[in-house]
């Protein structure tokens, strides 16, 4: 049976394996998927043994994800440009093709929840891996225009200047943002993971038909209620879909069959 995992530190609390316990349900797939704790200092040991056992493929979470940028032997293209890799995918000449399927899932998920992307105007705020994996995905989706806000604003520039050739990409600082009206605000911090909220000023909000979170839990999410709290108006969405859209990505890689995801991100939320 083919042997699939997802690498971490920590990992207790992945749901990737119940996320593909439900597509290969769903899909008739006979397969083996497992969470495994590598150590900091012990990844590329770690997954190099699981593929010369047998494995087939493997998702990566944190904090490996540059780690399997550089284990893999080919990338795709979205994971060049991404700088990191949370899909290893074995080829039949046993080489490790390293893919980044975050941006796709964020895609996916908006386009679920019956969100414009089509010359739509994009705050995202946060310039590290999580937003550097979804700014060419979303540009592909005819985006018009993405602004990388970020507290250390040269960061932000030189991200932004990075994907110019793909898109109209601007960085700024979290007190430099331009009022142009932003039709979606997506947050890729980890500042919900704590309670806390971007230092951003509120009336970036003033226009906004949708506010997004990568970050999901079982209440609300800091950022939203943030939001909520200054345009009642704003479709607000949490990271849970995304966790399900990379997934499928990933399972589709791996076994050519596409999961339904409609359901499964209300399972998974439990």
């Amino acid at each position: 049976m083919d042997k699939y995992a997802v690498f971490g530190n920590p990992i207790k609390h992945s749901k990737s394996p119940a996320i593909h316990a439900q597509f290969a349900k769903q899909s008739q797939q006979q397969l083996e998927y497992e969470a495994i704790l590598a150590p900091v200092d012990a990844f590329v040991q770690t997954v190099s043994t699981f593929f010369a056992e047998g494995g087939s493929g493997a998702n990566v979470t944190l904090p490996f994800k540059e780690q399997a940028f550089s284990f893999a032997n080919t990338l795709t293209e979205r994971a060049k440009l991404a700088g990191a890799v949370n899909t290893l995918i074995k080829q039949k000449d046993g080489k490790v093709k390293g893919d980044n399927t975050d941006g796709e899932g964020l895609v996916r998920d908006l386009i679920n929840h019956q969100v414009k992307l089509d010359s739509a105007t994009i705050l995202l705020i946060g310039a590290g891996g999580a937003a550097k994996g979804c700014i060419y995905p979303l540009l592909q989706a005819g985006v018009k225009q993405v602004v990388v806000s970020n507290r250390t604003e040269s960061k932000a520039i030189q991200l932004a200047k990075q994907f110019a050739t793909y898109g109209d990409v601007k960085g700024c600082g979290l007190d430099s943002i331009p009022d142009i009206g932003f039709d979606i605000v997506i947050n890729s911090t980890s500042s919900s993971i704590t309670g806390e909220v971007p230092a951003i000023c509120a009336s970036v909000f003033t226009s906004c038909l949708v506010a997004y979170d990568m970050f999901y839990s079982e209440q609300q999410t800091s950022f939203l209620n943030w939001v909520a709290q200054h345009n009642q108006d704003t479709q607000l969405i949490d990271g849970i879909g995304m966790l399900v859209e990379q997934a499928a990505e990933a399972f589709y890689q791996w076994r050519g069959v596409r999961p339904d995801t409609s359901k499964t991100s209300k399972l998974i939320r439990g």
